[in-house]
């Protein structure tokens, strides 16, 4: 299983490929583009797209996974984010590669175990995740590499039923209840 994953930006993208085979993750390329030099925005949405197609071509990934933006305070960054976005999600899907979003804290929480986890805390892990391989030290290049391995682990736990990172606890019925997880998660109920 070959990912991509993009943190997508309209000033700097992250990008990076990995490789799972059995049970080992390998980094086949991660970095930080700039887009500053590109010109006006559309001529950066045409970077971006051409640069998504570049890599498809030369690293073959049988998905693509991009991060969401969810929140911004100014409404023109959220835009020129969301455009961004569906460059990749374009030139992915122009090139025969299935894609699929992930939010920030799916990230986060895929690689830590928490949802909430600084950029700190997601990099040391990558370190403990993928022993012996170099983490960029770029932040966008370091979080297209949490996405492109969380996705990678999620797969994993998806094929293997692993409930430790499955997203929902349903119980036999197939529901998904505050009382299934109760009942399911004893260990995590707090008495006063």
């Amino acid at each position: 299983m070959i990912a991509l994953g993009i943190d997508p930006g309209s000033r700097v993208m992250g990008l990076a490929v990995t490789q799972k085979t059995q049970n080992q993750i390998q980094i086949l390329a991660c970095e930080a583009i700039s887009l500053i030099h590109e010109g006006d925005h559309p001529e950066r949405l045409r970077k971006i797209y051409s640069e998504v197609g570049n890599w498809i071509q030369r690293y073959k990934p049988h998905t693509t996974i991009v991060e969401t933006p969810v929140y911004g305070m100014d409404p023109m960054a959220m835009l020129k984010l969301g455009r961004a976005q569906a460059a990749v999600i374009l030139s992915s899907l122009n090139n025969g590669v299935p894609v699929q979003e992930i939010f920030p804290k799916a990230v986060k929480k895929g690689i830590t175990g928490n949802g909430n986890a600084s950029k700190d805390q997601v990099a040391f892990m990558l370190q403990k995740l993928l022993p012996g391989q170099e983490i960029p030290t770029s932040s966008d290049a370091t979080d297209a590499l949490a996405i492109s391995v969380s996705a990678l682990l999620k797969q994993t736990a998806d094929s293997t039923n692993n409930p430790s990172f499955s997203s929902k606890k349903t119980d036999k019925k197939g529901s998904n209840s505050w009382s299934a997880f109760i009942n399911q998660n004893p260990d995590r109920i707090k008495n006063p």
